[in-house]
């Protein structure tokens, strides 16, 4: 690391301004020798809109008082060489940004601590925007430390942003869901069941997915399911699974939208078999009489509160967008040691979408007339999303973006798991089944313990106790850090609003984090009131 040394003047406008000292002991200065204050306003509105303000290098904290005042909800300065910036707080005054409670100062941070302080702290429903501004003539002169910083940075905004869009699409559906669905586990909660699906554990699992190529190796998984393996199938191909008699061990089922309940519509099966939802499901998939619901804590927020202090539900890893991806994580919790992947293609391939069999098929028969045939709506589906390039021109399959997300999150999870997995052979994209025994990185915040919850009280009381503690929660103000302001059991329950907060954002563009933060508990507020009446 470069020794960054400094010496000190005064601009014009009588500020203090630090200057580096380079090979030539020709002294650079870091600001304007005119006027620093007016210089830093100048490129904080010259770089956009951004509650959440990075800036790369401390200097005079010019720019950090700028973005302050300005714009900015909280500002992150990243800064290098310890001794240095000890001799730039001893020579000049920076308690107004250091008692700031929206101003953070890492020195020599690693590109890992960079990236948690980001997704720990960065909150888009209440932040906005996430701009990163280097102070050029001290990036300059350490352009490897900086360069990493910033690569941490946006390494976690990617994850942030990804994780973000779906809050703002889901968030308010995922509420209304999970707390209908904490009202009904009370009605028909089947404990006994869960505990003895979970404490028989299966040396061997087959996971049953809808791709096409689930046509083809029909017989192959009829054969594992005449030796007795465990069949776990995804929602979507449980059409398919039925229309051959193969009756599965347990299904599984995350969508939170309601068409999912499409998968389950003329289902008729000799007995009941347990349906693995994802707390926040559509609640008319717990009423299904062919099945007997098991509810399960994904990594939704106001999920993992629930099974702190109210009831802990069995978790599933969700993490990976799809239901496979779900699928696979029931399985892990199963003590499944073999593991076959069946209908996993993660692409289209030929003309097809899914297996024959599955609810597309009479979903779309049934609604084609004259002027949108079955075979348009097939074409409509198959090109929502645009395909990516070919890899090569043998290439028989297609993907997109999430389908190819979708399989990647598949091999970075099979890559750390102790379980063999295996693929029966298809036609769509090759899931790699490499071994790194590395555990995923994910951008939830890393895992609190806590005791398993004591508290003897209904679902109805939950509720009530829940909505208590919304509305008790402070009034948001301007110009301040909000989750600064909570204590502990505040933190907990506003981070629960955190997936709907995203969701009023994005459909109030101009709100401000107070609006959005008031909204967002009038909105949980009133949720909870219609379920309790």
């Amino acid at each position: 690391m470069n020794k960054t040394r400094y010496t000190f003047e005064k601009s014009k406008s009588e500020e203090l301004v630090p200057a580096i000292i380079n090979e030539n002991k020709n002294p650079s200065p870091l600001h304007s020798m005119i006027d620093p204050k007016k210089e830093a306003q100048r490129l904080i509105a010259a770089n956009g809109k951004g509650g959440f303000t990075v800036l790369l290098g401390l200097g005079g904290g010019y720019a950090s008082e700028a973005a302050l005042e300005l714009d900015s909800s909280f500002v992150l300065v990243i800064d290098f060489d310890k001794e240095s910036v000890e001799k730039l707080l001893a020579a000049k005054d920076y308690s107004r940004l250091l008692k700031n409670e929206r101003f953070c100062l890492l020195t020599d941070p690693s590109n890992n601590e960079t990236l948690d302080f980001i997704l720990e702290n960065y909150k888009p429903a209440l932040h906005g925007g996430l701009k990163m501004i280097p102070l050029r003539t001290r990036t300059e002169h350490d352009i490897n430390n900086f360069e990493n910083a910033a690569k941490a940075v946006q390494q976690a905004l990617d994850i942030v942003t990804g994780d973000y869009s779906v809050q703002a699409h889901f968030g308010k559906r995922w509420f209304s869901n999970i707390i209908r669905n904490i009202k009904f586990y009370e009605e028909k909660a089947n404990n006994k069941l869960t505990e003895n699906i979970l404490k028989n554990k299966t040396e061997e699992a087959a996971i049953v997915a809808a791709g096409p190529s689930l046509d083809c190796q029909i017989n192959s998984l009829k054969k594992l399911k005449s030796r007795g393996v465990f069949i776990i199938c995804t929602d979507t191909a449980l059409g398919a699974l039925c229309s051959n008699n193969i009756e599965a061990d347990a299904v599984v089922s995350i969508d939170c939208q309601h068409i999912s309940c499409n998968h389950f519509a003329g289902i008729n099966l000799s007995k009941k078999i347990p349906l693995f939802l994802d707390i926040a499901s559509p609640p008319p998939l717990s009423r299904f009489d062919s099945f007997s619901p098991v509810l399960c804590s994904s990594g939704h927020p106001l999920a993992r509160y629930i099974g702190e202090v109210w009831h802990p539900f069995p978790h599933l890893d969700t993490s990976g967008g799809n239901v496979t991806y779900a699928c696979l994580s029931l399985a892990e919790t199963l003590g499944a040691k073999r593991i076959t992947l069946f209908g996993a293609d993660f692409s289209y391939i030929g003309a097809s979408s899914y297996a024959r069999g599955t609810y597309v098929y009479p979903y779309f028969s049934n609604r084609q007339i004259r002027t949108s045939s079955l075979e348009a709506k097939f074409s409509s589906f198959l090109y929502r999303s645009a395909f990516l390039a070919p890899e090569n021109e043998e290439q028989t399959y297609r993907e997109t973006s999430s389908l190819r997300f979708y399989r990647n999150k598949m091999e970075e999870k099979i890559s750390a798991m102790e379980a063999q997995v295996f693929c029966e052979k298809g036609f769509g994209a090759p899931i790699a089944l490499k071994k790194n025994n590395q555990p995923p990185r994910t951008s939830a915040k890393r895992e609190e313990k806590h005791d398993a919850p004591k508290t003897t009280i209904g679902g109805i009381e939950f509720l009530s106790e829940y909505k208590n503690d919304i509305a008790a929660l402070p009034q948001a103000k301007e110009k301040e850090n909000y989750f600064f302001r909570l204590n502990l059991k505040e933190k907990r329950i506003f981070t629960t609003l955190l997936p709907l907060a995203a969701f009023i954002r994005k459909k109030n563009a101009d709100f401000d984090s107070c609006e959005t933060i008031e909204t967002v508990k009038r909105f949980c507020i009133g949720e909870i009131e219609k379920v309790l009446e």
